[in-house]
């Protein structure tokens, strides 16, 4: 990858992603609610959509919230408990298995999607579309794992967990991944991208599951009786 390519993709194009994801979304949910959904199609068929969609999320859930953790997460917060080359096994082996049961859910999904007939007519090609970016991702970052087995010393960890800090903190370094090897770096644009989409696709129904946790710990609605005065007979 040229330099420039590297310093557009590496610090640019995060911020694009993110000014599209965060104002697309509000711009969606602003002026077309009714669209704010996850056009489920388990009414046509629920069988596999049963095991597929379980997987799906299931494996997705703690991938994101690995990803998060992992990558925001300052050395120094971890470092009395846990070595970078620990962290880098335990994100190898958890990563690892989170991403077979995702992918094994998401080609589940896929194939209903493609090959159900009336599942296929009733899709829209956004949602082909976006299914087909997650699994490729999904095979991304499963290439990447035996990369990361390469590097068990944590090295590639830190310093992609340096850069996402970074962009984090609006101090953008895209010299950082000058030296990444190329999974790595493809993985994360990718992922990026699919930020950049979200807004545009039955991806934002995930803004309405976050929002249910708020609506967990939302305080008691108070409901008081009021006698009605109704007159009585022969008054």
């Amino acid at each position: 990858m040229s330099a420039s390519l590297n310093q557009f993709f590496f610090a640019v194009y995060p911020y694009i992603c993110l000014a599209v994801f965060f104002m697309g979304s509000l711009a969606r949910f602003d002026r077309d609610q009714y669209t704010w959904k996850s056009d489920s199609s388990q009414l046509l068929r629920a069988g596999q959509l049963r095991w597929g969609s379980n997987l799906f999320h299931i494996g997705i859930l703690f991938l994101l919230f690995g990803h998060t953790v992992g990558l925001l997460t300052p050395h120094w917060l971890y470092s009395p408990f846990i070595s970078a080359g620990q962290k880098q096994l335990v994100a190898v082996f958890s990563g690892g298995t989170a991403g077979l049961i995702c992918f094994i859910g998401l080609s589940l999904l896929l194939h209903r999607r493609i090959f159900d007939p009336r599942i296929r007519l009733t899709s829209h090609r956004t949602d082909l579309a976006i299914l087909v970016i997650l699994w490729v991702q999904l095979c991304l970052g499963l290439v990447t794992l035996p990369f990361s087995w390469h590097h068990r010393d944590g090295g590639t960890m830190m310093v992609l967990a340096e850069w996402a800090q970074n962009i984090a903190t609006f101090r953008p370094d895209a010299a950082l991944m000058t030296g990444i090897d190329w999974p790595f770096k493809v993985h994360m644009v990718l992922g990026m991208t699919i930020f950049l989409l979200f807004p545009f696709s039955r991806l934002v129904h995930v803004w309405s599951g976050l929002a249910t946790v708020g609506y967990a710990f939302r305080p008691y609605q108070l409901v008081r009786s009021r006698r009605l005065n109704v007159p009585r007979r022969g008054a």
